[in-house]
């Protein structure tokens, strides 16, 4: 069906092609050939009125001249009425009829690899690879149980003691580690007024807290209203899938990607659409989005 439609909007495009040429030479010639008509009868004209006064036939040749050259001046008009009717449908079919054409002629893709090397600086092929644009996370967010405490210690100097400081002291922990080491908490709740109940609380509260490692990358999937109609669940459903991510858990066993569903990212128009750290990935399908993640698998 998709063959048949672009043959005949590929003849319909260059049948109008053909009509609006066919036209554009009727105007010019039928120009000419007035323009000609028009000289030889004011010839005439000037020859009658010189002669009309010593003459009595030559009035009535005068008169009959003067109205055969309004009739064909005014059978030119209609004609050209029409003609330009006819160029204007003929010019409205050609621009339709060939968009009609382009968008039913099958488009070469790009390489998604390609895509993939040039959103995220990852070559395409085995050759050296060039710096990342990606942040990679900090050497402190390797696991809970190699938290550097003493940086909670500095922090409890900077911020207080009080439990007034409790949520910035959180903020402050999580974009260190990347998440809230239980090390880190209990630190926290030895130095200062803070107790874990109130951490325990404040945490389970903000969505922005995470109480568990996170991977090398952190991917957030949109899930706002033009990403859901667009597949987003299919697209996280793809990437749990893929990375084998057990339905507890939002990162993969060997620690490469956290995967997160969130409200929105603000980037609609290229929905669906993830985030890995800063880098914003759009118009996505289940497959180009696993390729993403895969050409990034492979280096971390």
């Amino acid at each position: 069906m998709s063959l048949r439609g672009s043959r005949i909007a590929l003849r319909t495009s260059m049948l109008s092609a053909a009509i609006l040429l066919v036209g554009v030479a009727y105007l010019t010639g039928d120009y000419l050939v007035f323009h000609f008509q028009e000289r030889e009868a004011q010839s005439r004209i000037e020859e009658y009125e010189s002669r009309v006064g010593t003459e009595a036939a030559i009035a009535e040749r005068l008169h009959a001249e003067r109205e055969r050259i309004t009739g064909i001046s005014l059978a030119r008009k209609a004609r050209n009425r029409v003609v330009a009717w006819v160029l204007l449908v003929a010019g409205a079919l050609l621009v339709g009829s060939v968009k009609w054409y382009r968008s039913r002629r099958p488009q070469a893709n790009p390489e998604l690899e390609a895509l993939v090397a040039e959103r995220f600086a990852i070559p395409p092929s085995n050759g050296r690879r060039p710096a990342s644009r990606l942040v990679s996370p900090p050497p402190e967010a390797a696991a809970a149980d190699e938290a550097d405490v003493a940086f909670v210690d500095e922090l409890v100097e900077r911020l207080g003691r009080n439990r007034e400081a409790a949520i910035p002291m959180l903020q402050a922990i999580q974009q260190h580690y990347r998440y809230l080491p239980d090390e880190a908490l209990r630190r926290v709740c030895r130095l200062t007024e803070i107790t874990p109940a109130q951490i325990a609380g404040t945490s389970s509260f903000y969505a922005q807290f995470r109480r568990s490692p996170v991977g090398r990358y952190v991917v957030r999937v949109c899930h706002g209203t033009a990403c859901h109609v667009a597949g987003a669940e299919q697209i996280t459903g793809e990437l749990r899938r893929h990375l084998e991510i057990a339905d507890d858990q939002d990162t993969d066993p060997r620690r490469r990607f956290t995967l997160d569903a969130v409200a929105c990212v603000g980037c609609c128009s290229l929905a669906p659409v993830m985030m890995i750290e800063e880098e914003t990935a759009g118009r996505l399908t289940p497959a180009s989005a696993r390729q993403v993640l895969d050409s990034l698998g492979a280096d971390a």
